[in-house]
């Protein structure tokens, strides 16, 4: 099943969203192997060239390493992997806190809400 791309952003960059979602809840974890460019372009619908430069951005990030016999691995560095995880977890925030504030909540009403059982 393709996997759900939005069209509006470009695909390689929400490739990269999601690989780094699925590495930092650990779906992928330091030390494994992925699955090769033609095997996760198939399961994304998506041509290869994009999984590849999305592949290539991901290198360049540190997060995964490519192996000369073994294919690439993400990165055994868990403390780059738990930042990356904060730092999205940081985006995701601020993008639901402005949401809030659009809908005119205060701070004060916002941790309200958070805080409440319902």
């Amino acid at each position: 099943m393709a996997w759900n791309l939005d069209n509006d952003r470009p695909i390689y960059a929400q490739i990269v969203e999601r690989i780094q979602l699925q590495i930092v809840s650990g779906i992928y974890k330091p030390g494994d192997k992925l699955p090769s460019v033609r095997e996760l372009a198939a399961v994304a619908g998506v041509n290869p060239n994009t999984m590849q430069k999305a592949f290539g951005e991901l290198e360049r990030s540190g997060l995964i390493i490519t192996q000369r016999t073994s294919g690439r691995i993400v990165t055994e560095n868990e403390h780059m992997i738990t930042e990356i995880k904060k730092e999205l977890a940081k985006e995701h925030v601020e993008r639901f806190l402005e949401k809030m504030r659009e809908l005119g909540f205060e701070k004060k009403e916002i941790m309200a809400l958070l805080e409440s059982d319902k």
